[in-house]
């Protein structure tokens, strides 16, 4: 496997950090790799802009294996958002392009005094002038950079540090959590990697015949391979608004009028040009549309979602241009979005008119420049929907969690999501949730308004997505634990009795995480485990796939509690929370405290903080001394 790679960006220097053969096989790699390094380097009282907060590019171990949907990459730091770790998964070329290079990851510390590109290559880094490129938008910026394969760009939000810039590698998007700013804030301008070097794989024709039997299992299921070639996931509308969870007003109904508007349907009849992949993708999900005479990435459900419903817009047309826009200017969509429709009901709540309103959508092409230059009533939007807030009030309404903004899907009517909200260490985010809205309606259809079960449901998911990224998987390969049936015949006697039994299966799986020696199960639909151990060598099998998610959301966690994240964050705004999304039914908000008290307990934390004997039960090192000082921080009240 390869080295890692530690760059100084205020000397301009570099090294290998030290990361051995016993850490990858502690943390696997990805995300959870990345939560283990900064667990040990973040101080108390550190912030995103601080010059040795670190930025931590990493892949996984399937990277460059030939494995399907496996190009994906990450990037944790602090982020500017949250102020504590985020993490922002990419498929861009760029991760293949570092392994390729000889590294399974590159730390970025220090800040570079003028705007730089850093070149990794097998054998040399090389820091030059970005001055030419500063100012650029993403697509600019990579055609400057057109001959290097591999890159990483930032646009002008991440110069300006928005707090929810992205970063680009080719059209793809690391897109939550403001690293685009840490980015900006360290002048770091693009990356680009390249190399000729090809991972050892431990037994490659065994890996080569499961790679064909995975191919087969994405192509022939119902998601993965019907669903989303055909919609994209932008294919998630109607069913949302079906099952009455599509975000609309600012998250103040879950069903919207004019949806058939904004849908994949109407996306895939009447603008899609053609479909796209990441590298190594066999679903091919992504949309081709034109906007202003030129092919471009189409959006995605959450764009579709936050800009259309949310903001009660039924104009198609706008958003395919919207989105093209963001992407240029290098901001992420969902906080973009979220922050908007904060704005839009300040202003029709009479306490702030920053100029946009809801159903009026003519000046939110401009709005996208005044956040990415930080001009006028865009200054404050570029912030975000909490310290906006936090400035003019309004908090029930602010629809973030941890200060991240909300992703499409309106909880009050898919419980499960709500507490995965809650819970995610990043914050509002769909996947970091555990992605509970696949079995709460738009694959499964699990009861979406009982909170019965749904805890261990949600930590089952979250540590299994947290090892299927970490992995270097795409998200979307996981749907292939649902056997197909269970969605092609949702009425068959067999899937309504699955169905039922569903909630026990939670606590069951979740027991995998407390041994390290079972038997292989549902390899035949969750291949990823059994492939990092054909590629690597390394002891795989659904119960360390479970116990390496652990390992990461726990690590993450603690990483979060010494940033100063107090006990009892885990929360939502109160109109999720304490309105009925529909007044007839009173199950249609979200119990949440109900739903924590039974996830804190399966989780092994006490008010959202991992206990001694968790940390050490999954090898967690961290000094005793720093963990009883951050707990004891925990529980003290806010500063003022």
């Amino acid at each position: 496997m390869g080295r890692v790679l530690f760059v100084d960006l205020t000397e301009q220097t570099w090294e290998e950090f030290p990361w051995t053969d016993k850490d990858r096989e502690r943390t696997l790699g990805g995300k959870i790799m990345a939560a283990d390094i900064l667990l040990h380097h973040i101080k108390p009282g550190m912030k995103a802009f601080d010059e040795d907060n670190w930025l931590v590019v990493t892949t996984g171990p399937l990277t460059g294996c030939g494995c399907p949907n496996t190009s994906r990459f990450n990037i944790s730091t602090i982020s500017p958002l949250t102020n504590i770790v985020t993490s922002s998964n990419c498929g861009g070329d760029f991760g293949l392009s570092l392994k390729r290079a000889g590294y399974d990851a590159v730390i970025f510390t220090g800040r570079s005094e003028n705007p730089v590109t850093v070149h990794i290559t097998c054998d040399d880094v090389k820091f030059e002038s970005a001055e030419e490129i500063w100012g650029l938008t993403t697509g600019e910026a990579q055609e400057k950079l057109s001959d290097y394969p591999g890159r990483l760009v930032i646009g002008p939000a991440g110069e300006n540090k928005v707090l929810y810039a992205c970063v680009f590698s080719n059209e793809r998007t690391a897109g939550r959590g403001g690293v685009g700013a840490v980015f900006g804030d360290k002048k770091l301008k693009a990356v680009t990697a390249f190399g000729t070097k090809l991972p050892k794989i431990a037994k490659e024709e065994k890996l080569r015949d499961l790679n064909k039997k995975w191919t087969k299992l994405l192509h022939t299921h119902p998601l993965t391979g019907r669903q989303l070639p055909k919609l994209g996931s932008a294919g998630l509308v109607a069913p949302m608004q079906a099952h009455s969870i599509l975000a609309t007003k600012n998250f103040s109904a879950g069903r919207f009028d004019g949806f058939e508007k904004v849908s994949g349907e109407e996306l895939a009849e009447n603008h899609l040009v053609s479909n796209a992949a990441c590298t190594g993708c066999v679903i091919r999900c992504a949309r081709k549309v034109v906007v202003n005479g030129k092919v471009v990435k189409g959006p995605e459900l959450e764009t579709l979602g936050l800009f259309g419903p949310n903001i009660l817009n039924d104009d198609i047309e706008k958003i395919l241009k919207w989105n093209y826009e963001l992407d240029e200017l290098g901001m992420d969509a969902i906080s973009c979005a979220g922050s908007i429709a904060f704005a839009m009901e300040l202003a029709e709540k009479g306490v702030h008119d920053f100029g946009v309103h809801f159903g009026e959508t003519d000046n939110i092409s401009q709005m996208f420049e005044d956040i990415a230059y930080r001009r006028g009533e865009g200054n404050d939007i570029a912030d975000g929907s909490k310290r906006m807030s936090d400035k003019y009030g309004g908090k029930e309404y602010a629809i973030n969690a941890k200060g991240m903004e909300l992703a499409a899907y309106e909880p009050r009517h898919a419980v499960g999501q709500g507490l995965g909200y809650a819970t995610a260490n990043r914050g509002g985010c769909h996947l970091n949730a555990g992605y509970m809205v696949v079995v709460e309606g738009l694959g499964l259809d699990v009861n979406s308004l009982t909170p019965h079960g749904k805890a261990a449901l949600a930590i089952m998911f979250q540590n299994l997505m947290e090892s299927v990224s970490a992995g270097g998987s795409c998200m979307f390969t996981s749907y292939a634990v649902l056997p197909g049936f269970l969605i092609a015949k949702p009425n068959m006697l067999l899937t309504r009795i699955i169905l039922g039994a569903f909630p026990y299966v939670g606590p069951v799986v979740n027991l995998l995480s407390h041994f390290t020696k079972v038997p292989q199960i549902n390899i035949p639909l969750l291949p990823h485990a059994i492939a990092v151990k054909l590629a690597t060598g390394m002891k795989s099998n659904m119960a360390k796939y479970l116990t390496w998610g652990a390992y990461g959301w726990n690590a993450e966690r603690m990483s979060n509690v010494i940033l100063g994240q107090k006990a009892g964050a885990d929360k939502l705004p109160k109109r999720l929370t304490d309105e009925l999304q529909d007044p007839d039914n009173p199950k249609t908000k979200v119990p949440l405290e109900q739903m924590k008290k039974v996830f804190y307990r399966a989780r092994g934390w006490k008010d959202g903080i991992p206990t001694w004997h968790r940390l050490k039960t999954l090898g967690i090192k961290i000094d005793k001394s720093v963990y009883d000082a951050a707990v004891a921080a925990a529980y003290k009240p806010e500063e003022a």
